[in-house]
């Protein structure tokens, strides 16, 4: 045998299976919308500040000894490590599945170094108090991972659809675009409301110019994604389909949206309505991909 037939043999030896790869990438993108749940969770509960020193909670103390907040707040440190090893994991994975395109590795690159990313950008939110700009910031980048991390997902899954026309692909990435405009507006008005993650952090805006940005984004955003829906109800594709379900999550989380409002916002349903959102954002950003990736039978 020679090096040259030897080279392939090796790189088989590493390989991993479709459906190891399919389930790994799928499980990345469930825990980057958990850790979301559980960052809010830090958040509503006031326990920004519970460990107010990096990684450790406590000068001196690396554990939390003081009250729920600090439990709460450490625990989601942990967490978070956890799901950086898990990034790292559908990395090497994707790196060693057969046939995935260059530019996904690179995009499962970006999921892992994203979240890595994470914990410095915590640490120096957490030193300079919770400022609400680096709070925002830490919920964006999150957000931008998930978004990457999607896409990995719709290349694992095989999910595609028909041919789309290229000024409708355009409008599917503006209401992509309208979408993430309308979650930066959610985090400002959570900045400017009673959900800054400590009672002492100074918040941007306030509640009521926040909501009302935040309320005419969203229905700006449901404008755009409703001609968008009726546009493919007209042509009876699998995209159709797909925006129903789109559809149906966002009805929901607006449905709660309102209700936390007229409830003074609880914390509980609040995190309900941030967690759709980031289910939501999983959706419609699945949905927009598989518009650029036609069926190969077509």
């Amino acid at each position: 045998m020679n090096a040259t037939s030897a080279a392939p043999l090796r790189r088989r030896r590493f390989e991993v299976s479709q459906e190891l790869y399919r389930r790994f990438t799928l499980l990345n993108t469930a825990v980057l919308v958990l850790i979301l749940t559980t960052g809010a969770t830090v958040r509503l509960t006031g326990s920004g500040l519970g460990c107010k020193h990096w990684p450790g909670c406590q000068a001196g103390q690396p554990f939390p000894t003081k009250d729920y907040h600090s439990f709460i707040e450490f625990s989601n440190r942990i967490l978070a490590g956890i799901i950086v090893f898990i990034t790292l994991g559908a990395w090497i994975v994707a790196l060693l599945a057969p046939h995935v395109p260059r530019w996904v590795k690179w995009t499962a690159f970006a999921v892992f170094f994203g979240t890595a990313a994470e914990a410095p950008l915590g640490a120096v939110t957490v030193y300079y108090d919770l400022n609400p700009y680096l709070v925002q910031s830490h919920f964006v980048l999150s957000i931008a991972v998930l978004t990457l991390a999607t896409l990995v997902s719709v290349d694992a899954v095989g999910m595609r659809g028909a041919l789309v026309a290229v000024q409708t692909r355009a409008i599917a990435v503006i209401v992509a675009i309208l979408k993430a405009i309308m979650v930066v507006s959610g985090t400002l008005a959570t900045a400017a409301g009673p959900h800054a993650g400590s009672v002492d952090v100074h918040r941007i805006w306030d509640l009521h110019s926040a909501v009302y940005w935040h309320v005419r984004s969203t229905a700006l955003f449901g404008l755009l994604f409703a001609y968008l829906l009726w546009k493919f109800a007209r042509e009876k594709t699998e995209h159709y389909e797909r925006g129903l379900i789109v559809l149906g999550i966002l009805a929901v989380q607006m449905v709660i949206g309102e209700i936390q409002y007229r409830t003074h916002l609880p914390w509980g349903i609040v995190l309900l309505h941030v967690t759709l959102s980031g289910v939501l954002w999983v959706a419609m950003t699945a949905w927009v991909a598989a518009m650029f990736r036609p069926s190969r039978m077509t």
